[in-house]
């Protein structure tokens, strides 16, 4: 069978919260079937019930629609909506699709690519430390399987007694002997791999379930999957499942394997140690104790921007991109073989441009609970010329309060440092001046203040250092803040000159 549509899937296991480095393996699935006009299929590999977590795959659903990649097809639950549909190749639980797996199992055994293996768990750990006493590596294959507990090794009718005993059994691959596999991978190129390394790797088990290897090939050949696009640990499976396809003589995808993320400082992988050492998340969204990027205060675009960016090159100097010119720019043969570090700087500088580039309005929306938590009510038209005179000094919303308390309430203190080096002797009379000229000011706009106040600093020949940094100390409290004639026209004539005669009072 010939892939002429590309279909992709992200098929991640329900065993906890999705990691940052499994939501940029679905990004760049995403970004790849909709390059190509092809499907993007959400798959929930769960045949390990054991490690199996409540909530993991609602999660999982959830952080993929937080980033915008709604999937083509997908397990129908209540947490999806009507948009994703189900698909005409489900179930897309592997827990709901296990009576399939048998069948291609045992079509294995009976093409002599398989073998029932009844070895115990004692007994395989008595091998393995016989050759480890030899400094050997006990591996299961080629070398030693005729002189284990298989069917290999067994007669016909020594097997069939024993399977109809009951005794427990996996079924595991029959790897071949001497030979060379030539693996193609789009991002590595050729791979060579000797098969007297491979060992034979188990493929069903006696309880009824499918390793992940089994499992995983059936699934991608009957969803009809044309790309395999998968993370860098997989490359070791390469072999196998390429050996597979070959044995079921069916039409293997085409396999790209992406580069790691590796983590800011010192070798290895990202994990979510570093996040907690270094204060950054490694979550799309909150689970348990740990915060994700949503709680953070990250836009979901800059998000997926920065990991489009790890481990993928425009070949080009742009940075910012919205998903749409991701699909657009985005291509398999660009991504790197080697890791890409991940920088948590450099996701805050994604984050303050997307706040930037954001429009006023949606930011005050988003501040308007920050402040009503302050107690304090504010208009909506306030909200937005406030959020215009701060923006530019934020990285996430949540810095606005920090950046603009004193436009909702006066300065109940001032720093030490700053009143020390700004309020001098003369300062407390310059000031009284300065309410005379304010006071009988009609038009309180911050052009129209500024003329006046500066017109009387010329006329008094004063410095404006003598009135300019006192005045913001008293307006604002703090040495920060944008123009203060635009504080001035914000809070209004009685508010300026009520923290005016506040400040000459207390300091």
């Amino acid at each position: 069978m010939a892939h002429n549509k590309v279909r992709v899937r992200f098929a991640p296991s329900p065993t906890g919260p999705l990691h940052i480095g499994g939501v940029r393996t679905a990004l760049f699935n995403y970004l790849f079937a909709k390059k190509n006009g092809g499907d993007f299929i959400l798959r929930i590999e769960d045949t390990d019930q054991n490690r199996y977590v409540e909530g993991a795959e609602k999660y999982i659903v959830d952080a993929l629609n937080w980033c915008g990649l709604s999937f083509d097809e997908g397990p129908t639950s209540a947490t999806l909506s009507e948009s994703q549909k189900k698909g005409s190749f489900g179930p897309y639980r592997q827990s709901e699709r296990k009576h399939l797996y048998k069948k291609y199992a045992d079509e294995l055994i009976e093409k002599g690519m398989a073998y029932y293996a009844f070895d115990t768990a004692d007994s395989l750990n008595t091998h393995r430390k016989e050759h480890e006493e030899n400094g050997k590596t006990f591996i299961y294959n080629w070398h030693n399987r005729l002189k284990l507990d298989n069917s290999l090794a067994l007669s016909k009718e020594e097997t069939q007694a024993k399977l109809d005993a009951g005794e427990a059994y996996v079924i595991r691959f029959k790897t071949p002997e001497n030979e060379t596999l030539i693996l193609q991978d789009v991002i590595r190129g050729t791979i060579t791999i000797d098969t007297n390394v491979l060992d034979d790797k188990v493929l069903f088990k006696s309880d009824g379930m499918p390793t992940y290897h089994l499992a995983n090939i059936v699934d991608d050949h009957l969803m009809e999957i044309s790309h395999v696009i998968r993370g860098e640990e997989w490359l070791p499976s390469l072999a196998l499942h390429q050996q597979l396809y070959d044995a079921f003589g069916w039409t293997a995808p085409t396999f790209a394997h992406l580069p790691l993320i590796m983590k800011p400082v010192g070798k290895g992988k990202l994990s979510k140690r570093d996040g907690e050492k270094l204060g950054f998340p490694v979550f799309p969204l909150s689970w348990n104790e740990s915060i994700g990027y949503k709680e953070e205060g990250y836009f979901p675009e800059a998000v997926v921007n920065f990991l489009a960016l790890l481990g993928w090159n425009p070949g080009t100097e742009q940075e910012i991109f919205s998903l749409e010119e991701l699909v657009n720019e985005f291509s398999l043969e660009r991504v790197n073989k080697s890791g890409a570090r991940f920088d948590p700087d450099k996701t805050k500088w994604y984050n303050q441009n997307y706040l930037q580039e954001a429009n006023n309005q949606k930011l005050a929306q988003l501040f308007q609970p920050i402040v009503a938590a302050q107690g304090i009510e504010s208009k909506a038209e306030y909200l937005e010329k406030v959020v215009s005179l701060i923006k530019e000094r934020a990285v996430f919303v949540k810095d606005f309060w920090n950046l603009s308390d004193y436009f909702f309430a006066a300065p109940t203190s001032y720093p030490e440092k700053a009143t020390k080096k700004q309020w001098k002797e003369g300062t407390p009379d310059i000031m009284k001046e300065l309410l005379a000229v304010l006071n009988p000011i009609q038009d309180f706009s911050s052009n129209n203040v500024e003329t006046i106040v500066k017109q009387w600093i010329t006329d008094k020949e004063l410095s404006f250092g003598k009135v300019m940094p006192p005045l913001r100390l008293v307006i604002v409290g703090d040495m920060k803040g944008p123009h203060i004639f635009d504080i001035l026209e914000m809070i209004g004539k009685e508010e300026s000159i009520s923290r005016i005669e506040k400040a000459i009072q207390v300091l």
